[in-house]
């Protein structure tokens, strides 16, 4: 699962993974250290790869009546994912790339859940391959959204979940991503990063609530003493 996004981040430093082509917008970057579903995120749709948009963390798949069970769908398990009646259609077309400089997770330890920081071990970016739809409301607006599509654990996730993100690790799978792909090309796709690739330790339970959004969430705090697990 990804439950939680940070987004901290520069213009400059999206260019230089992404491409100096990607078109960003001209006011500032809307940064953030705790995105909570519902909340909008910063993707790159394939329908338009050179263009950084924002979209709502929560897919509405286009035939939704309502919007009530976006916060639901934040997650698109990679296992049955085109044939799944929400996500069929755009796992085949309506593929994205949603950018963070980390996720939160949470580890068990007896009763308490202990929120984990997870972010690349190179200082870059993560690419999560994500899907997306196009919603119209009942007042005939739009409403675009996402969902991060999620795979079983590397070795380092594993300590921490039983699931975890799909992630893009290099420009040649981001382009293959947002390109014209075989569905069957697509799910090859989606299997756990390398072992080695990502860095986590322990964060403040303020990231639990979604309106704490500082710098304090990122800070490093000592893991838990052995006996917690007991």
């Amino acid at each position: 699962m990804c439950g939680r996004l940070s987004f901290v981040t520069t213009k400059e430093k999206i260019q230089e993974q992404f491409g100096e082509r990607l078109e960003l917008s001209d006011g500032p970057l809307l940064l953030s250290y705790n995105i909570a579903p519902t909340q909008q995120a910063y993707v790159i749709l394939n329908e338009n790869p050179e263009v950084l948009d924002r979209l709502s963390w929560g897919l509405i798949p286009h035939w939704s009546k309502d919007a009530k069970d976006a916060a639901k769908r934040i997650n698109a398990r990679s296992e049955g994912i085109a044939e799944k009646p929400s996500f069929r259609l755009p796992i085949r077309n309506r593929r994205c790339v949603v950018l963070a400089d980390s996720f939160y997770e949470w580890q068990r330890a007896g009763k308490q859940k202990l929120p984990y920081r997870i972010l690349p071990s190179n200082g870059r970016l993560l690419a999560m391959a994500g899907i997306w739809d196009t919603w119209q409301k009942p007042d005939g607006a739009l409403h675009r959204s996402f969902a991060v599509i999620t795979t079983t654990p590397n070795l380092e996730m594993a300590a921490l979940h039983d699931r975890m993100p799909v992630l893009l690790n290099s420009p040649h799978e981001i382009r293959k991503w947002l390109g014209e792909l075989p569905v069957e090309a697509a799910l090859e796709m989606l299997r756990p990063a390398e072992d080695g690739l990502l860095d986590l330790y322990r964060v403040s339970d303020k990231v639990n609530a979604a309106y704490n959004d500082g710098p304090e969430l990122h800070e490093q705090l000592p893991p838990p003493p052995p006996d917690l697990f007991g």
